[in-house]
């Protein structure tokens, strides 16, 4: 009888009433995942807009700051381009590149169940939306504003936070690649 009432549905077994409570929280845990995706996000974003302000009212058109004897300095520089002021000429499309990364990272949310993807998305998400802004409110115009880039290792591009962030997001994902970590949780070895 148990087991006709399990093949319809009915709930009157512990194993039904096990089952049913698991789906709520397999939601709780991917709601916690996205909670944490977009938390990463903003604070990296954060720290990405308050560095550039801080660094367009206080260090532009001043001399570098010298840091670590000449081994870092924060020296204020506007780039069209990408990272390394590649392709200065392509400022548009590095804005739409950035509009599409995000665009895949706010869908691949969805479904979203492992912590250490959510950091890692969330450290992409927030850099690609600190570079975008700039892009999108700085001079020279909408779309082709240059981004602040300040952060100048000897013998290194200058880069700011919100290029750190893609970059680490971006190893991340790669170890969780290599790992066979999918961001659904799901674990495969090839």
């Amino acid at each position: 009888m148990a087991e006709a009432e399990r093949i319809i549905g009915t709930p009157d077994t512990p194993e039904d009433s096990g089952e049913r409570a698991s789906a709520p929280a397999a939601r709780t845990g991917r709601g916690r995942r996205i909670a944490v995706l977009f938390a990463v996000a903003a604070f990296a974003y954060a720290l990405d807009l308050g560095s550039k302000l801080l660094v367009v009212a206080k260090l532009e058109h001043h001399a570098p700051i010298q840091l670590a004897g000449d081994l870092l300095e924060l020296h204020a520089i506007r780039n069209p381009g990408a990272a390394f002021g590649f392709g200065a000429a392509f400022t548009i499309i590095f804005t739409v590149i950035a509009v599409a990364v995000i665009a895949v990272i706010v869908r691949l949310s969805r479904k979203l169940y492992s912590f250490p993807w959510a950091v890692a998305l969330g450290l992409l998400l927030g850099g690609a939306l600190g570079n975008l802004t700039d892009r999108i409110f700085r001079a020279p115009g909408v779309f082709q504003g240059e981004v602040v880039d300040f952060i100048a290792p000897r013998g290194f591009a200058v880069f700011n936070l919100a290029d750190s962030a893609i970059v680490c997001g971006g190893i991340l994902i790669v170890l969780l690649s290599f790992r066979g970590l999918d961001p659904d949780g799901t674990v495969h070895k090839d």
